[in-house]
């Protein structure tokens, strides 16, 4: 070994070892050629870190096909690598590697040949450059590489924009360290796995002020020679306006605009949800139907402006008297629904009953401040063992509705499964 190691270190050209990535031997061409103090400076560095970010997955690719036992060890062809040395100096470097053993151990040699010194590839080489940082600095995605931990070991100056750090901030940390959930970033590592990349996941992230944005991730996962993972190379992007405009299409779709409650369609999908879960649950499951009495006499007598008031204080009072997991909607027209889970008919007819003093007791005034009072009726049912579906449970509500205004409005009523 004394003897090889005297060879290499005499040869003119760039001669340098590595092991799973990691630089074992240097001679001193190679220092010379990436601008360090002495060859011995290299060792435990990581090669990569040399080679320019648009030539590192090319590179990276080519090693562990050289180190692959399946090509017999048969060396890669010459190609074309841009670097940046010690100094930051950009070089065009012509390298060739090889599969050898160093020390007892699978590594692999490579040999590198400076095209710098021609004029012209050294100008083109200075456009490509100023082209790709160009691009790289303007660009409104991040790119970002990380190791299989998860930790990043490159980003692009985009995550300035983005997340307002400076590369370097977040470069050694976990990219985890940025997720406010840790669920979504389990998420996108199991779609990573799975699938071997992802193309618009979704997710979010904390910016350097706090505050939570919503993004779009493009990625991929790398594997080494062996096959195994060994990190994620991709971008993101800040998609929050897009995702707020989601929210806001999705909030108008599902929302009376009057009340503030859900609408109609809205009401009886979650409504349905939970009634499914109640029937595979063996839960207790109760429901309100709620109409204000004489509405028509108060938009005929004070206006459908007043009409609209009355009923977005009958809205405030009824949901004044429910839980954060019961589901109010509006049917239509002064028409309300009211799911309550894990209820029984019972404790219905109370929320019911509450509701009603509470509506009774508002004391409301029209445009020229007269004082005016509203009443409602209400109709209570109750998941039964021979529901088909929930709208068995609405149709006995309504029935108990029709009933309670017949007996005269302002009052409760309910009918039995049987009666339905």
């Amino acid at each position: 070994m004394p003897d090889q190691l005297e060879l290499l270190q005499a040869l003119p050209g760039a001669v340098m070892v590595t092991q799973e990535g990691a630089i074992r031997f240097a001679n001193a061409a190679t220092a010379r050629l990436l601008e360090v103090d002495s060859a011995d400076s290299l060792i435990g560095r990581q090669s990569t870190e040399f080679v320019h970010p648009m030539d590192q997955t090319r590179s990276t690719h080519r090693i562990q096909q050289v180190a692959d036992p399946g090509q017999g060890g048969r060396p890669n062809k010459s190609s074309e690598f841009r670097i940046r040395t010690q100094n930051g100096h950009l070089r065009m470097v012509l390298i060739s590697s090889v599969a050898i053993e160093w020390l007892g151990a699978p590594a692999v040699l490579m040999c590198g040949l400076d095209m710098t010194h021609q004029g012209e590839i050294q100008a083109q080489l200075r456009e490509s450059e100023q082209n790709f940082r160009r691009l790289f600095e303007n660009m409104q995605d991040v790119y970002y590489r990380t190791d299989a931990t998860g930790v990043v070991q490159h980003v692009g100056p985009g995550v300035r924009r983005v997340l307002g750090y400076e590369p370097h901030e977040i470069e050694g940390r976990t990219a985890e360290s940025y997720y406010p959930h840790s669920s979504d970033r389990d998420a996108f590592k199991a779609a990573i796995l799975e699938k071997g990349e992802v193309s618009d996941f979704p997710g979010q992230m904390v910016r350097r002020d706090g505050s939570v944005i919503d993004i779009s991730i493009s990625s991929h996962a790398l594997y080494d020679h062996a096959g195994n993972f060994a990190g994620v190379e991709g971008v993101y992007r800040d998609v929050t306006q897009r995702k707020n405009l989601e929210r806001e299409l999705h909030r108008l779709a599902t929302t009376d605009m009057l009340t503030g409650m859900a609408n109609r369609r809205a009401f009886l999908e979650a409504a349905t949800a939970v009634y499914e879960r109640a029937r595979a649950g063996s839960q207790a499951l109760a429901l309100l139907m709620l109409d204000l009495d004489h509405f028509k006499a108060i938009n005929d007598r004070m206006g459908h402006l007043e009409g609209d008031r009355a009923l977005v204080e009958f809205a405030r009072e009824v949901r004044a008297h429910l839980r954060s997991n019961d589901i109010l909607g509006r049917l239509g027209g002064e028409e309300f629904c009211v799911l309550l889970p894990e209820t029984a008919l019972e404790e219905a007819h109370e929320v019911a009953a509450r509701i009603l003093r509470g509506i009774a007791d508002m004391q409301l005034r029209d445009e020229a401040g007269s004082p005016y009072r509203i009443t409602a009726s209400a109709g209570v049912s109750a998941i039964a063992p021979a529901d088909r579906s929930l709208r068995d449970v609405l149709d006995r509500a309504d029935q108990a509705l029709y009933l309670a205004k017949n007996r005269g409005r302002n009052q409760i009523a309910s009918t039995s499964s049987t009666t339905a």
